[in-house]
């Protein structure tokens, strides 16, 4: 299954979730997981549920743009699993002063009630190789 409608939207989906990134929007960016039940990885631990992950980039990032960065996903496969779930690979870039970061995202996107949304979440870092 490969079909154009329903890639545009997840790639909608990451495109507002990059904004509401870099807008310093982070519940608007946690629209794009499903909520209450996404499973986010990173650092090696299972970060929990919607609430956990959000109280987790509001306390890693703040509310300070030199902290929270500017962030940019390029999305690099979409595979459609069954009508309702697709999996996502994207590298990310996350710039700012101190720690930039740079990776991939392995993502099992759901679409659930009409709308697709991430259910999983697996995030691979490093420090970011200076452009």
């Amino acid at each position: 299954m490969s079909n154009p409608d329903e890639i545009a939207s997840i790639r909608k989906v990451i495109d507002e979730m990059e904004s509401a990134w870099n807008a310093g929007d982070f519940a608007g960016y946690m629209a794009g997981f499903a909520n209450p039940d996404v499973i986010f990885v990173s650092e090696g631990r299972i970060r929990g549920d919607w609430q956990a992950t959000l109280d987790h980039y509001i306390a890693r990032y703040g509310d300070a743009p030199e902290l929270r960065g500017r962030l940019s996903f390029h999305i690099r496969s979409i595979e459609f699993l069954a009508p309702d779930a697709a999996q996502l690979v994207s590298g990310f870039r996350l710039d700012r002063l101190e720690a930039p970061l740079e990776g991939i995202n392995t993502r099992l996107m759901r679409k659930q009630q009409g709308l697709w949304v991430i259910a999983l979440n697996h995030v691979s870092a490093c420090p970011a190789i200076a452009q």
